[in-house]
């Protein structure tokens, strides 16, 4: 029996508005990553998502972004080590807030958008992450791109981490994520997206977009909670990890 997180960004609405089908999504994932504020979502949100989390027993992670409301947090930002270090410190405490008055426990943190890939690959801002997260609770896991420098600033400071793949993005051959500016940058096709994220899981490989075959470690898997059809994506990929003998729980 394989076994894997299934986390979804989620939460990503404001005040009496819902975006996504998130009551449903929560019934089909394991870990649900609550977005702060800078990027999507707000103080009624963060209380409204974190409320659903406990409702359905999902694991509730923190999702902080860059400030940057109208890109969505997906746009590239010059930000000093400092800079990351406060905004996640900032971010994780207010939804930390939510889940400690709600009776939970704050599982882990992964950041969003751009800061995530910017993390990825720049040493200097990914041990800011990590060390603004142990500092706030050092049992917190790190979420961060599969073999990255997040992924490593955590392990250097001594905070339990999960490898992140995703089903429906593309790879390049570093084994980043193909940039969303690239028109390959989504697995729109669904037996696609199912196809390699059960080879991740079951054989840590995974093709990048030149055709490149190479390792990698899915602790986790990440699914989109804002694209038209998240909710169809969510009860097929647990349909297909039934069959492929994967159980789906939580880190």
């Amino acid at each position: 029996m394989y076994k894997v997180d299934l986390n979804c960004d989620i939460g990503e609405s404001f005040g009496q508005y819902t975006l996504g089908h998130d009551e449903e999504i929560m019934k089909h994932i394991s870990s649900a990553n609550i977005a702060c504020g800078f990027h999507a979502g707000d103080p009624s949100t963060m209380n409204k998502t974190v409320k659903l989390a406990l409702e359905n027993g999902v694991s509730i992670g923190a999702h902080p972004g860059l400030p940057d409301l109208q890109g969505f947090g997906r746009r590239v930002m010059a930000i000093s080590p400092r800079e990351a270090y406060e905004l996640v410190l900032y971010q994780v405490g207010a939804l930390n807030a939510f889940v400690t008055a709600k009776g939970g426990k704050l599982r882990h943190v992964k950041p969003h958008g751009a800061l995530y890939n910017m993390a990825a690959v720049d040493e200097k801002l990914a041990e800011a992450i990590a060390e603004a997260v142990y500092q706030l609770d050092h049992e917190i896991i790190l979420y961060g791109l599969a073999g990255s420098e997040l992924i490593k600033a955590g392990e250097k400071i001594g905070l339990h981490t999960a490898n992140e793949v995703f089903a429906d993005r593309t790879y390049q051959n570093d084994g980043t994520l193909t940039s969303r500016q690239n028109p390959n940058a989504l697995i729109t096709n669904v037996d696609a997206a199912i196809f390699q994220v059960v080879r991740m899981v079951k054989e840590k490989r995974v093709s990048s977009v030149e055709g490149i075959d190479f390792s990698i470690r899915a602790d986790t898997i990440c699914i989109h909670g804002d694209g038209p059809n998240a909710l169809d994506f969510a009860k097929k990929i647990n349909e297909a990890f039934a069959k492929e003998n994967i159980s789906i729980l939580a880190r």
